[in-house]
């Protein structure tokens, strides 16, 4: 079975002129690291380093030539930080202050015992390890984001029963459904009950630019292209061991998609710039609200990635065909919503929830959710939200306006509403549909991101 290290990625680099040296701690750590070079001397070090990031540096200081705590070129190299541990077989008080000054995370006496050593290298790497995590604690905003899945529904209460079977498998699942469904939901309800000890890290393929996404998914060296100053992990190292949730993974671009199943089908990734691969072990979830079938016809999404995300796969049914889950998704969204924003939570009346089940929800759960953060906003529920406005900006003279409260077109905007109003209103809607994501909007809204712009500040 693969060491816990191994499975991480790491990689150190050994350098000592003694041959035997290099050959025992290159097949000792070999057993615990995905990549270890050894070299004979710093300048050897240096070109091999320059070529390739290296997590950890053990390096022997009575080198010939340059001595191994001279190597000045490595340790102030922020862009490209290692941790060190010094080996020397001279223990002279001197010695070790100029290596703790030289940023040594351990300093090692020869001969040693291996098993020193290797608990050396596992101190070191458990804190790289703790930065990782940490890495992935911050993209995800979501600070306590549920992973229960609310409702009673049929619909709902077998696709619960779906996911707690799919769980436990390491396979790809595909989560498709309309937008607004709660497809992040599901797939941190997978990796919830899956057993996995890494993160879950999620990504949004369509706000990233095309020419980012490799980079941000596979991570670069440093100098890899321009404006590549510091190393970096991509998203599939960071969630090494855990879930990488893939949203709107219709929206990838094919030349990344090629990259990508090439990823799956052999473990493995290589950093931009980078001469070597390495291996990861990350459960993909994957969501859309495209049809992959169509978009596999039309030539859009690659047929061979399209089945290898498709080993499992879950389809959320939108509200309108779980109109049962409404009242529990009220209750629940009123009570989060009032705590977070240290307000009281809206009282609905009976009629008021049954005039809901009987409307189309077209933003699914998240219109639901947004029409009972205003409600909660306003002090009362707005009945022109849940009969078509939830989304759209307007005023409380213009909710009490008898007229349009009574005459509404089946998309929800009211007939005396003039075109500019219906346009800022309907554009509004597409980005709030989005999670506030412009660009994703523009696309959908088949209109630049700079006239986006313009346009909201327009309205400012």
């Amino acid at each position: 079975m693969k060491d816990a290290l191994q499975q991480f990625g790491f990689s150190a680099l050994v350098v000592d002129d003694e041959p035997g040296m290099r050959a025992i701690l290159n097949k000792a750590l070999s057993k615990k690291l995905t990549q270890v070079e050894t070299a004979s001397s710093l300048e050897e070090a240096e070109a091999l380093r320059k070529r390739n990031h290296f997590d950890l540096l053990i390096v022997d200081i009575n080198l010939p030539g340059r001595s191994g705590i001279d190597w000045h070129e490595a340790f102030n190299d922020d862009e490209r930080r290692s941790d060190i541990i010094f080996m020397t077989g001279y223990a002279e008080l001197e010695t070790a202050i100029k290596a703790l000054r030289a940023g040594a995370s351990d300093f090692i006496l020869k001969p040693f015992n291996l098993e020193q050593m290797l608990q050396s290298v596992q101190r070191c790497l458990d804190k790289r390890m703790m930065e990782r995590r940490n890495v992935a604690l911050q993209r995800d905003v979501a600070r306590s984001f549920p992973v229960d899945i609310i409702g009673d529904a049929p619909k709902t209460l077998a696709m619960r029963e779906l996911v707690s079977r799919l769980a436990p498998s390491p396979a790809a699942v595909l989560i498709e459904g309309e937008s607004g469904t709660g497809k992040e939901l599901v797939a941190r309800a997978l990796h919830a009950v899956s057993g996995r000890n890494g993160p879950f890290v999620p990504l949004n393929c369509g706000a990233i630019a095309p020419e980012l996404l490799e980079s941000e998914l596979f991570g670069h060296v440093a100098g890899a292209f321009t404006g590549a100053r510091k190393s970096k992990d991509g998203l599939f190292r960071v969630a090494d061991r855990g879930t990488l949730f893939l949203d709107e993974i219709g929206e990838m671009p094919l030349s990344m998609q090629a990259s990508l199943l090439r990823t799956l089908e052999q473990k493995t990734i290589r950093p931009v710039g980078a001469e070597r691969e390495v291996n990861v072990d990350v459960r993909i979830v994957a969501a859309t609200n495209r049809n992959l079938h169509e978009e596999v016809a039309a030539g859009r999404f690659r047929k061979d990635l399209f089945y290898r995300l498709n080993v499992l796969s879950v389809e959320i049914p939108p509200l309108r065909e779980r109109v049962e889950d409404i009242g529990l998704l009220l209750n629940h969204f009123s009570d989060v919503l009032a705590r977070d924003m240290g307000m009281k939570p809206v009282v609905w009346a009976n009629e008021e929830v049954a005039a809901m089940k009987h409307y189309g929800w077209p933003g699914n759960i998240r219109e639901l959710k947004n029409t009972v953060e205003r409600a909660i906003l306003l002090g009362k529920p707005d009945v022109t939200q849940w009969l078509g406005n939830a989304g759209v900006t307007i005023s409380v003279q213009e909710v009490d306006r008898e007229e349009e409260e009574a005459v509404l077109q089946e998309d929800g905007y009211p007939l005396g509403w003039p075109l500019k109003d219906v346009e800022r209103a309907h554009i509004e809607r597409v980005v709030d549909a989005h999670e506030g994501n412009k660009s994703a909007a523009a696309r959908q809204l088949g209109v630049a991101r700079k006239t986006l712009e313009r346009k909201f500040k327009e309205w400012l």
